[in-house]
């Protein structure tokens, strides 16, 4: 898959540097400079050939449309990976909250119930065991 990655990315690099030169020489035309930009447009055409061969094999590589409206605003799509696992990371610590308030709650609430509902109980017990975990 790296390899695919690599190709795609000198492909690219290519083609912005094929861009890059004939932005030169339109900046700078001369009659004389028809024959080298006529070369360079059929280079861009041809790496635009290529960058879609290389996209063909990608097609199974999603992007979150969130990561392009980083790169749209000037940021580093990296931070978007760091955000998401920030956010993952809060909420687990959320969730495990939760957890551990509810396990902390089952022995007490089991305790109440037997006191109010005792044969109910004894069948819950008999089911999932005597000693409720604590």
């Amino acid at each position: 898959m790296a390899e695919k990655f690599d190709n795609l990315e000198e492909h690219l690099e290519k083609f912005v540097e094929n861009i890059r030169q004939m932005g030169i020489i339109v900046s700078d035309f001369q009659p004389s400079s028809q024959t080298g930009l006529n070369q360079k447009l059929n280079y861009m055409i041809t790496g635009l050939q290529d960058i879609e061969k290389c996209r063909q094999q990608l097609h199974e590589i999603n992007v979150p449309l969130e990561a392009f409206e980083y790169i749209d605003q000037g940021r580093n799509p990296q931070l978007y990976t760091k955000e998401c696992l920030e956010r993952a990371l809060a909420k687990n610590e959320q969730v495990k909250g939760k957890i551990d308030t509810m396990t902390k709650f089952k022995s007490p609430l089991i305790s109440e119930l037997g006191k109010v509902f005792p044969e109910e109980m004894t069948k819950y017990k008999a089911i999932h065991g005597d000693d409720p975990p604590s």
